[in-house]
């Protein structure tokens, strides 16, 4: 009697593996359609991150006597910009010491606030500090600067940004702040310089 051959019968894919490579082949197609959209929707609205910079600033009293008690106040011009030209942004959580020479002076700060796309908000700050005392170092750094005519406070602290890019959703930046403001004493005039915020 002949051998017979026999023929392995195949053996057909389990459902469920089908089930999850169509799940799996949907989901890339969905990822990559969401880039796509996000590609188009940042070419088109061409986001930008609000910036909070100092725009205007005037030394209106600084003055120390014999017991080493410094007595300061400040007038300082910040401005919040949105260049945005298609979406609103929002900040919040605002906060900016003033130092001078490391040591904390004021604090400024604001609730919580919208800006318009493509506009700006200016907060005019006056900075009055309470007789701090000063110890011999500062002491001797404050004389240094008034024979020198020229008095330098440092600007630290940021406001965190959130502005929605169409249906895309919403995003957040942090704006820090960290700069020097130097005045002339005499006549209490800004120096200009650059100070913007930085993101994170």
């Amino acid at each position: 009697m002949p051998p017979k051959l026999l023929t392995p019968r195949r053996r057909s894919t389990d459902p469920l593996i089908w089930l999850i490579a169509i799940i799996c082949t949907i989901l890339a197609i969905a990822v990559i359609i969401a880039g796509i959209v996000v590609f188009i929707g940042y070419l088109v609205m061409h986001p930008r991150i609000p910036v909070m910079s100092v725009v205007g600033a005037h030394l209106d009293l600084f003055q120390y006597d014999e017991a080493g008690l410094l007595e300061t106040q400040v007038t300082i011009v910040i401005r919040m910009r949105n260049g945005n030209a298609k979406a609103g942004a929002s900040f919040s959580d605002t906060s900016v010491y003033l130092f001078f020479d490391g040591l904390k002076i004021a604090q400024l700060v604001a609730d919580p606030f919208e800006v318009s796309k493509n506009s700006s908000v200016d907060f005019n700050y006056v900075v009055e500090s309470r007789p701090v005392p000063l110890d011999p170092e500062l002491q001797e750094f404050a004389d240094t600067s008034l024979k020198k005519d020229v008095v330098r406070f440092d600007l630290k602290g940021g406001s965190r940004t959130r502005w929605r890019i169409g249906v895309l959703g919403s995003v957040k930046f942090w704006c820090r702040l960290d700069c020097q403001l130097k005045f002339h004493p005499s006549n209490g005039s800004y120096i200009p310089s650059r100070c913007s915020s930085t993101t994170k």
